[in-house]
């Protein structure tokens, strides 16, 4: 088997992984009716897995950089969508905006902050990404 179709596989395994752990929160936002949308919690089951061990990161890392690659083709689909809402956008336009530049404002701020402490930890930083070891 060439190298090609052996990372093709891998990050299929991996992608259906993830696809479990996103439908595994959505049943439990389900079944306890929960008011959090079932992918957040697929998220931070994810999230606390991987700070746990039980998860380790070599494990989705190819899917997951895969789908970070081509985050911005995930959009497209809610770009369109947002063609609906033509008069709710001439109606709350500004209030909109404001929101917006609010959310980038203060999203922007703590992501520099966090980043900045995480520098400060002395973080071990190799090609941009910072590596944490168990």
């Amino acid at each position: 088997m060439s190298l090609h179709v052996k990372k093709t596989i891998l990050i299929a395994i991996q992608l259906f992984f993830l696809w479990l752990i996103n439908e595994l929160g959505y049943l439990l936002a389900q079944t306890f009716h929960l008011p959090v949308p079932g992918s957040v919690i697929g998220m931070v089951m994810l999230f606390i897995l991987l700070i746990t061990g039980v998860i380790k990161l070599s494990w989705i890392e190819a899917a997951s950089g895969l789908l970070i690659k081509h985050l911005a083709f995930f959009f497209i689909p809610i770009a369109v969508g947002l063609m609906n809402f033509g008069p709710l956008f001439l109606k709350s336009g500004i209030s909109l905006f404001i929101v917006l530049l609010g959310s980038i404002v203060i999203g922007l701020y703590v992501t520099g902050f966090v980043s900045q402490s995480l520098v400060k930890k002395g973080g071990d930083v190799k090609d941009g990404r910072t590596r944490h070891t168990a």
